[in-house]
């Protein structure tokens, strides 16, 4: 029984300690460089996350004005990211720094980081811990570069 009360005494400071850390990426959902990436720049960067594993179908990294890039058509992109990111808004109540969904045909990831969206689609049972790194990954690197060029 000793056990049992200490896996509770432990989920229960693991909660309060996570409650009271700060998200580093919180920051980032509205900030940024400050300066657009190219769309060669966003396309390989695109490119690169869609290359990362055979689990990846597809990508898309969304500015303000739309799609900068994309696997694939960027016209069903714009209007599922956006519908994503709004669901995880709502359900959050405030501007959501990345959202996860899956189903039984696959999964669903999206990601504000740097001044910018990404979402993307994987197959069933990808590890989300390393996708959503991946893809604030992918941002950082995009603005980083496009900083770069300026």
């Amino acid at each position: 029984m000793p056990t049992v009360v200490s896996h509770v005494i432990l989920v229960v400071f693991t909660l309060g300690m996570l409650q009271q850390m700060a998200d580093p990426t919180a920051d980032e959902v509205s900030g940024g460089a400050g300066v657009a990436p190219s769309d060669e720049g966003a396309a390989a960067a695109a490119e690169r996350f869609f290359g990362l594993s055979s689990d990846i179908r597809g990508c898309a990294i969304l500015g303000p004005d739309g799609v900068i890039a994309a696997t694939g058509e960027r016209a069903p992109w714009l209007e599922a990211g956006r519908a994503l990111l709004a669901a995880a808004d709502r359900a959050s109540g405030t501007m959501a720094v990345h959202a996860h969904v899956a189903t039984e045909d696959g999964e669903a990831y999206a990601v504000r980081a740097s001044g910018l969206e990404m979402v993307a689609v994987t197959d069933r049972f990808t590890l989300a811990s390393l996708v959503l790194a991946d893809m604030r990954g992918v941002l950082r690197a995009t603005v980083a570069a496009s900083a770069e060029v300026a």
